[in-house]
Parts: structure tokens; sequence; C-alpha cells
């Protein structure tokens, strides 16, 4: 079944369910989400004396080919829930045990899953309380980059979209057309700007958590130089290319190739 098609079920499933009182018949796709949450879940857990112990708090799902419009029918407050209750259910009945807090979260990407990818990851983690953030409620923080090196086409950008596309053009096209537009473009030709890639990055912000998040887009390898840092506190850390990204602080500078910008958020 083309992945276009799982994801237009699977949406129609989510939608519906919370107006039927809940999922009268589990979907196929539902139900390959919900095993491979719990067969991540066990892979990870271990054995404490002679009980089976979990002991991470948070499993991220990250589902790909999701298209932008409905994205949030997939990470909204349904389906987290409702997985987060089929894992505690699935982790009780093999005999594991967990901590309460235990929670899933999903995230998409409308980016379908190239060659020997699923269209579906499962990551786990713990989640400390002090990286806790607002609730949905708490109002959005303002937040900005401040190109610090390098010339764009703004030297401030005000972050008040939920996705800012960072790349050296204003838009990028591909054989099949246009592909994306960049909401801070390194246009001009000069020997930092060059170091930027045309899709370098991403920001995206959370309204369920108040978190932004940097994610590196650059699709091939080499060219260590043109990569993704973040520097905080003295100390430099790479972001990779996966679909988790890297979650961002204020006051941290961010290097993308030789330009540097800085996110600032209050």
């Amino acid at each position: 079944m083309a992945i276009s098609d799982v994801i237009e079920r699977l949406g129609r499933a989510i939608f519906e369910a919370p107006f039927a009182g809940g999922l009268a018949q589990e979907t196929p796709e539902l139900a390959e989400i919900r095993l491979a949450i719990l067969d991540a879940a066990k892979a990870k857990g271990h054995r404490a004396g002679s009980r089976l112990v979990f002991p991470f708090n948070l499993v991220h799902v990250h589902l790909r080919g999701v298209p932008a419009g409905k994205a949030e029918i997939f990470r909204g407050e349904f389906l987290a829930n409702y997985l987060t209750e089929e894992l505690k259910r699935g982790l009780a009945r093999s005999g594991h045990r967990f901590r309460e807090d235990l929670r899933v979260e999903v995230s998409t990407t409308p980016e379908l899953p190239l060659e020997g990818q699923s269209w579906l990851v499962v990551q786990t983690e713990i989640e400390r309380m002090e990286d806790a953030q607002p609730s949905a409620s708490t109002p959005r923080a303002a937040a900005k980059l401040i190109v610090l090196q390098g010339t764009a086409n703004r030297s401030v950008l005000v972050l008040n979209k939920t996705r800012i596309n960072i790349g050296r053009s204003p838009e990028v096209f591909r054989a099949a057309g246009p592909s994306r537009k960049n909401d801070l473009a390194f246009t001009e030709d000069n020997e930092i700007n060059r170091t930027v890639s045309r899709e370098h990055a991403h920001i995206v912000y959370n309204p369920q958590t108040g978190e932004y998040r940097i994610f590196n887009d650059r699709w091939y390898k080499g060219h260590a130089h043109c990569g993704i840092w973040i520097v905080r506190d003295g100390l430099s850390q790479p972001v990779q290319r996966s679909s988790r990204g890297a979650a961002l602080k204020s006051g941290d500078e961010i290097h993308l190739g030789s330009a540097i910008l800085r996110f600032v958020a209050k």
C-alpha cells in the first residue's frame, strides 16, 4: 500500500475516533504503530533482580509522509493519549515495571521515507523534571534569530510561525517543482554565505511543550565545515540529521557552516 494511502486511512481513523466515542476497531496502521512502540520499549527494558524494568519516561514516535495540512491531527492529544495508555497496558501485561510519568509524544514530517527507511520511527529517552516545558495553556514566548555572522535577507527574524526554514536561497526548486521557501536566506555571494546549504536547517515550535527544536536538513555527506552546531555555555554540540533534532535554549549560538545566528527567547 502506498504511504499516502496509509496516512490517509490512519488520519481518518484518528480524526473520527473522538466523535465516535473512541476507536470502534483499530486500523492495521494504528496497530502497527502500537506494536512498534511496545517492541521498542521491551527492547530497551532490562532485568533488575527478578523484575523487568522499562526506565524511560518518554517515547517519541515520528511519522514520515504526513502532509502539513494533516499534521495537527496526528500531533493532537487523542493519538498521544491513546498510544500512552496502550503502551502502559502492554508493558503491564509483559510484567514490566514503568514510571508513572511515562508518556508518548508524536511528531510528523511531510518528507517521504527514503529507500530503506520506515515511515515510522520510535525513540526512547529520559525526560528530566527540570527539562519540562510550559503547558499548552502557557502563552507562547516571543523568540527570534539574530544574524551575528553572514549576510542574510534580514538581520533579525521573529519566529512567529510553527516552522521556520533556513538556507542559502529564498526558494528551492527540484525537478518536480518548488521544494520549499526559506524564511532566513543567505543570498549574497560571499565566503561565509557559501558555507550555507540551500536547505540547511529548519526550526519547529511545539505548542504543546513550548519548545523550539532545530533540525539538520543537509542531505549530502562531506564538507564537515558546512554542518550545524549549537554553542552553549562555551561548549559545542553538533546537530545530526535525525527526526528528533535538538532543543534550543535562549542565548544559544547556531553555527550554519561559517554563518552564526543567536537564538533568543523571552
